[in-house]
């Protein structure tokens, strides 16, 4: 089998050639080490002229446009350009991001500049409003942000002399600005008539509020405060880019190609006319000046950069040359010395040494040139034109050998054929010219075989064959030197190619990413030798392939620099580098080539740090020859969180539908139940996709999640407290250092993270905005100011947070893969560890980005996908488990030592004082010592092993673990089939919590007189639960198939069960074991239900279109309802047992005489005087109102109405619970909503007694019991924040989210003083003791209203009058008056008016 893997091989950037002139001005300075910075394409450079040595900053991901100094001039910030653009502050000496400023332009960043002790960072961004930005560029911190102009800024300085001023100017204008607090107020300049008002493009502030600015004209303005008070007249001869500031004075470049030093009065001191030098020519541009001592550092428009010795003015030294504008695509190689050839549009032909470094020859020809070529000899070099002409030129003095035009449209690729007889050369109209070389080019052959135009050419090792690639990613094969084309598979087979630079055919099948164009890939070139293949495409990435990469999918390495499309790449002539082109930078970067056995012997040498998830060489995808994923892990990452529709888009589909909410408005409806129900109960635990979400509190409460509900369970009472401020399913749980506080992330569109405290049941605090989709992990620092967070949108978004303000410190993205786990590194809050699919990286805050490092596997492995991680007992050592079972030890980024420690994923790793606790798949619980190199002591998850005290019954041996917790003297472990167990550390196990494994929960029937309830899921087990306060499960029983639907008859005694493969069981409510079964059907069994009374008949609804009815006693089908044209959802009996009710997907209500099945058809007058045994049906007049006002996009899934008929429980695919007055007639009745369900709620049942409401959540897997209170049931325990109190006549009903959104109390996030008192009472929980004249006037209160039979409007008039006639007394005002009478009204339910 083809290996897939990526190659162990790399790429390591030597050296760039070129620098960004054009476009950009004042971007190159001398450093403190006398070393000199720039850019080009993405990539910082700093280059040492003494050593003639060049390092890299590589933190960018696009073009790179600004850069500024920092005023000790070895930090500098570089902005760039991008949809989401970001500035980056790093050292130029370590060449490491020391910050990352990110999050608030768009479109680029067009100017930097620090303040005068480089505190503050100023930054213009290319938006439409050309935004000005004030950075505490160490924190990542935005200070202030103000509009800058309507038109472009072109350059921004602080003024060196007056703190808080700044100077921008740009197209017609120049303004002078205050920062005031967080306040950026601008003035404008006034050129009165001093001065033409006109494109400012350049300026530099001097003392006594003198700036001084390089105008389009060439002059030089002079500025006092805002006005204009003089002008330097011809400075330069046209436009002044460039102004620089220094101690000896100021250094102006210009469009005339001139230098010009000034004094500090700004008066001439000399001019040094770049064009009249020895390196000079005409149209010479000078866009950037730096001018330090005796050294004077000039950019130009062209890419050269000059340096200019002050007493050697005429001799500048030319140490940088680049093409200049306009594309660049031509590349090839010498075929025996380490020289490049590289040809543009700028219409230049450049010789490239790569040893030295250097440019050694130039020549200019008369058209652009677009493809390169050099004989075999090395004597040749041929170039392909843009108008369809190629020249061939000597390599030893670039003098021309013949210049022929055959074609009209572009040259595209030319080549020498090995034995050097033949030129080949493809044009863009589709055919390929060959030309003998020993004939003086004579054309020899052509092949017409193409239908697009030519992009690629091989040549075969005899010279006899030509393979070619086109436009439309044909690949097709000519004899030569003829040109006849080869289709015969046969002719083909043994030839061996030369070169192999073609993008498509079997032997690069693997080098295309998914969904990509034909032509995203420019250039492919491999090494045959080394096994591996370098390709260049439309993103600006190189990647290194192994050779030949047959199979699709192929993993690689990447490496960025390169800003835009990179057209060109080649391997050296012998392959000890790689030469790469980028289009639109222009720029040439040189790649050493470093072979594998190298690479051992440099794994000291720390990985090179990455800002975004791909780095420039590192591998972009590891390994792909590593044992496959383990069937769990590979479910798991396959799970999707994404909704269709989700909470948050329920306004907006509310407001689509403004004319059903008219006509709603203007009908009178009945008014919603005085009933509510209040969550007493949820089953259930997540487990199958979530880790490390189980924790003791402070009291030694558990704490953990399940559905869209925070749980907090107390074991000694076997009583819940639930936190429902989620409206959507939590994805993780983390828990403050101090174990009174819980942070927990939720899926949705806009997901949100809740910190809630576990005693009050209240939160905290809410953090929103930056995640999509949903929040997979979360981790508290050890000081718990700070909370990171991963989301599971595409790139897995790192955040880092100062939660009590609700305020975004930093942001990253994490992986393209899933990430399972971060962790805060607990001694040094600004880093952190993440670990997912085939990922380890270790990240470190700078300002308001991350910077991250891929764990170094070295020797001792290969990247496996880590599944959970702790830090260690120092800041440098941290552990991970593997997929594999190992356990990986690290210190700082090197992975040390592995120690296998479970057989098959170690899921949860919990640090202690001294050693650790991890728990597997395998089901084992294992202690360890703090160096992981001896396993103290071992526990197995056994069924015999279980406690007499047991909520319930383990379901099999050694289920897998997915969190682990200690506390309290115990062991806390959740396994993924939803079970919690407290494991005692001499051994016996308690089993607390369980509910349902993965898989949807749809079955549900409550017993007809006792509070039990059975279950049957999609995970194949049906369960019987116990409603009374034991809260347990009594019975469990393993099915052949998951189940969809279960019913006890009346008696109780049986329980029938629907299959998910067309089958049923009847089975023993007490023991579960089979009385009898059926298979009638192949789709799913959707509802069962026996006849009323005596049970006498089963009704058995498929997902076919049919009921089946059986007669029970006889165990015979007696009859089939046709007739439905979709599936069936629902079934009820009357009470004689003689018709069956039935509801279809196509939102049919259907009737059958039973048992025979005959289809009836009964008018809406006469269903309603029909007596139903049971009403759980969701169509029909009695429940229209049922339906909400946006039912077209969700459905009513289930209904069930109490036995004294007047209250209809709901349950919908939004998650929503709902209480409506019974019958529901009419349109969108009102009605009490609660939320606790993540997603669709498929089941709702009322006991036989009507004292709880049983509900299942599908997908969430839950089970949850309500308690049923009746009207003017006030409980004096805090209310569950989704009971509804409020009428919220938009959406025809009561809304309890308002009600949570009224007890949130936000002033929290201000966070003046501490979240946390150390002593005392909390304040809210704090009694006020009243005052005197308040204890008085509520007296008063109750005596009026007793004796005197007053009204409250009556009572409230009374205590008016008073207030103003009484001055004696008891002397109440009109506040004492008022607030004890409201307090009144409130404490004994009455109404104002």
């Amino acid at each position: 089998m083809a290996d897939r893997s990526a190659p162990s091989c790399h790429l390591r950037l030597e050296w760039v050639y070129g620098y960004r002139g054009h476009q950009c001005r004042n971007n190159l300075y001398y450093t403190a080490a006398k070393e000199i910075v720039y850019f080009v394409a993405g990539v910082g450079v700093v280059y040492s002229p003494r050593e003639h040595r060049q390092k890299f900053y590589l933190g960018h991901q696009d073009d790179i446009i600004s850069l500024a100094l920092h005023p000790e001039r070895v930090l500098v910030a570089t902005g760039q350009v991008g949809k989401e653009p970001y500035i980056c502050v790093w050292d130029s000496y370590t060449v490491q991001t020391v910050s990352v400023l990110k999050d608030v332009h768009t479109h680029g960043i067009a100017c930097l500049a620090f303040d005068l002790d480089g505190q503050r960072l100023v930054s213009v961004g290319l938006d439409s409003k050309n935004t000005v930005c004030v950075w505490d560029w160490r924190k990542g911190k935005l200070l202030s942000m103000a509009p800058g102009h309507t038109d472009r800024i072109f350059d921004i300085s602080w003024d060196l002399y007056q703190p808080n001023k700044l100077v921008s100017c740009g197209v017609k204008h120049i303004k002078f600005w205050s920062l005031c607090g967080n306040s950026l107020t601008p003035k404008r300049g006034v050129f009165g008539k001093t001065g033409d008002l006109q494109t400012i493009l350049c300026l530099a502030c001097a003392r006594d509020e003198v700036t001084y600015s390089g105008a389009l004209n060439g002059d030089i303005y002079v500025w006092k405060g805002i006005n204009l008070v003089r002008t330097i007249q011809g400075a330069h001869a046209a436009g002044i880019f460039s102004m620089n500031a220094c101690e000896e004075g100021f250094a102006t470049g210009g469009r005339d190609g001139c230098v010009r030093l000034w004094d500090l009065n700004f008066k001439p001191i000399t001019v040094i006319d770049l064009r009249e030098t020895d390196q000079g020519y005409k149209g010479l541009s000078v866009r950037s000046v730096c001018w330090r001592g005796d050294h004077i550092l000039v950019g130009t428009q062209d890419s050269e950069i000059f340096e200019i010795v002050v007493h050697e003015r005429n001799k500048p030294f030319l140490i940088m040359q680049g093409h200049c504008e306009g594309e660049l695509w031509a590349l090839a190689v010498h075929p025996t010395k380490p020289l490049a050839m590289t040809g543009s549009d700028d219409r230049s032909v450049r010789i490239w040494s790569l040893i030295d470094h250097a440019l050694i020859a130039r020549c200019n020809m008369e058209e652009p040139i677009r493809c390169a070529a050099v004989s075999t000899d090395g004597i040749h070099l041929a170039l392909g034109m843009k108008d369809g002409s190629f020249t061939v030129l000597r390599v030893r003095d670039m003098t021309e050998v013949v210049h022929i035009k055959d074609r009209k449209e572009a040259i595209h690729e030319l080549k020498y054929s090995p034995d050097g007889n033949f030129l080949a050369v493809g044009s863009n109209d589709s055919s390929v010219d060959i030309y003998g070389v020993v004939q003086r080019y004579k054309k020899v052959g052509e092949c017409i075989g193409s239908l697009s135009f030519i992009t690629h050419m091989d040549w075969s090792s005899d010279s006899k064959y030509l393979q070619t690639n086109d436009g439309n990613g044909k690949r097709l094969f000519y004899r030569m030197p003829s040109g006849k084309e080869v289709t015969n598979k046969e002719e083909l087979k043994g030839i061996q190619w030369a070169s192999w630079t073609c993008v498509s055919g079997l032997e690069v099948n693997g080098i295309w990413p998914k969904y990509s164009d034909i032509n995203d890939i420019n250039s492919v070139d491999a090494n045959f030798i080394g096994q591996v293949m370098v390709t260049a495409d439309d993103y600006g990435i190189v990647k290194l392939f192994r050779y030949p990469c047959l199979r699709k999918g192929a993993k690689f390495k990447k490496y960025l620099g390169h800003s835009a499309h990179v057209t060109n790449v080649r391997w050296s002539h012998d392959h000890q580098w790689v030469v790469s082109i980028g289009g639109a930078d222009h720029s040439v970067f040189q790649w050493k080539f470093v072979p594998d056995r190298k690479l051992k012997d440099s794994l000291h040498i720390a990985p090179q740090e990455s800002l975004v998830d791909s780095n420039s060489d590192e591998s972009d995808s590891d390994q792909s020859d590593v044992p496959e994923l383990d069937s769990e892990i590979e479910q798991e990452t396959q799970i999707t969180y994404r909704r269709q529709v989700y909470k948050e888009d329920l306004p907006q589909l509310k407001e689509q539908c403004k004319e059903k909410r008219k006509s709603a408005a203007s009908k009178r409806r009945e008014r919603a139940p005085g009933n509510s129900i209040r969550l007493h109960f949820v089953h259930g635990y997540r487990g199958y996709d979530c880790r490390s979400n189980l924790f003791y509190t402070q009291t030694g409460e558990i704490v953990y999640h399940v559905a869209a509900v925070g749980v907090v369970y107390n074991r000694q009472q076997n009583t819940q407290r639930f936190y429902l401020g989620h409206d959507d399913d939590i994805l993780c749980l983390a828990i403050h250092p101090l174990k009174d506080y819980v942070a927990t992330g939720q899926v949705g569109r806009d997901s949100s993270i809740h910190i809630w405290d576990t005693e009050t049941i209240k939160p905290l605090s809410v953090l929103k905005g930056y995640h999509q989709y949903g929040v997979c992990a979360v981790d508290f620092s050890a000081d718990g100011k700070r909370l990171a967070s991963v989301g599971i949108d595409d790139n897995h978004t790192i955040v880092l947070w100062d939660w009590k303000k609700g305020e975004k410190l930093s942001a990253v993205r994490g992986s393209k893969d899933k990430i399972f786990v971060v962790k805060i590194n607990p001694y040094m809050s600004d880093k952190l560890i993440t670990v997912g699919i085939k990922h380890m990286k270790f990240w470190r805050r700078a300002g308001g980005g991350l910077i991250g490092r891929k764990g170094c596997i070295g020797a001792l492995g290969r990247t496996d996908t880590m599944m959970c991680a702790v830090y260690g007992w120092t800041e440098e050592m941290a552990f991970s488990g593997t997929s594999t079972g190992d356990v990986c030890i690290w210190r700082d980024v090197f992975l040390i030592k592995t120690v296998k420690a479970h057989d098959g994923p170690v899921f949860s790793m919990h640090a202690l004082e001294k050693g650790f606790v991890t728990g597997g798949k395998d089901g084992v619980v294992a202690l360890w010592d703090d160096t992981f190199e001896r396993c103290l002591k071992t526990y197995a998850i056994k069924r015999a092993a279980l406690a007499p005290g047991s909520k319930g019954l383990l379901l099999e041996d050694n289920p897998s673990i997915r969190a682990i917790s200690l506390g309290h003297g115990h062991i806390l472990v959740g396994t993924k089939n939803g079970e919690i167990l407290e494991v005692d550390k001499s051994g016996p196990i308690t089993l607390l919590v369980q509910g349902h494994m993965e898989g949807e929960v749809w079955g549900l029937a409550t017993h007809p007189h006792l509070p039990i309830c059975a279950t049957v899921s999609d995970d194949k087990t049906l369960r019987i639960w116990d409603l009374s306060p034991s809260h347990c499960m009594l019975a469990v029983r393993k099915l052949k198939k998951g189940g969809r639907c279960c019913c006890f008859s009346p008696d109780g005694k049986a329980l029938a069960v629907g299959l998910n493969d067309g089958s049923f069981l009847i089975v023993n409510a007490d023991t579960l074991e089979d009385l009898v079964s059926f298979q009638h059907r192949k789709d799913v069994i959707s509802e069962i239900r026996f006849s009323p009374g005596a049970g006498k008949y089963l009704a058995v609804a498929s997902c076919d279109n049919f009921v089946d009815i059986y007669n029970v006693m006889s165990s015979k089908r007696v009859g089939i309802c046709k007739g439905a044209s979709s599936y069936i959802t629902h079934m009820d009996w009357d009470i004689r047992g003689k018709l069956l009710q039935v509801n279809t997907g196509a939102k049919e209500q259907l009737f059958f005489e039973a048992p025979r099945g005959k289809k009836q058809t009964i008018p809406t007058l006469e269903v309603e005087k029909i007596g139903w045994a049971s009403w759980t049906s969701v169509l029909g007049s009695c429940c229209e109102g049922i339906w909400p006002i946006i039912g077209e996009v969700t459905d009513v899934t289930a209904s069930c109405l109490t036995s004294d008929s007047k209250v209809l429980a709901t349950g919908d695919d939004f998650g929503f619970v709902k209480l409506f007055r019974y019958p529901a007639k009419g349109k969108f009745g009102k009605f009490k909503r609660y939320v606790a369900h993540s997603t669709h709620v498929t089941n709702v049942r009322w006991t036989y007694d009507d004292s709880l409401l049983v509900t299942v959540g599908g997908a969430d897997t839950s089970l949850m019991l309500w308690t049923y209170e009746m009207e003017g049931h006030r409980d004096s325990r805090q209310c569950d924040s989704e009971e509804s109190d409020l009428d919220s006549e938009e959406d025809g009903g009561y809304d309890s989210d308002v009600t949570r959104e009224n007890e949130i109390n936000y002033t929290i996030k201000a966070l003046s003083t501490n979240i946390r008192p150390m002593f005392g009472i909390k304040p809210h929980l704090q009694q006020k003791e009243p005052t005197l004249d308040e204890s008085e006037a509520g007296h008063i209160c109750d005596t009026l209203v007793e004796k005197c039979n007053l009204t409250s409007r009556e009572f409230f008039v009374f205590i008016l009058f008073l207030s103003c006639v009484a001055e004696g007394g008891s002397g109440m005002s009109v506040c004492n008056a008022v607030v004890p009478f409201l307090a009144f009204i409130m404490r004994n339910g009455l109404s104002l008016f």
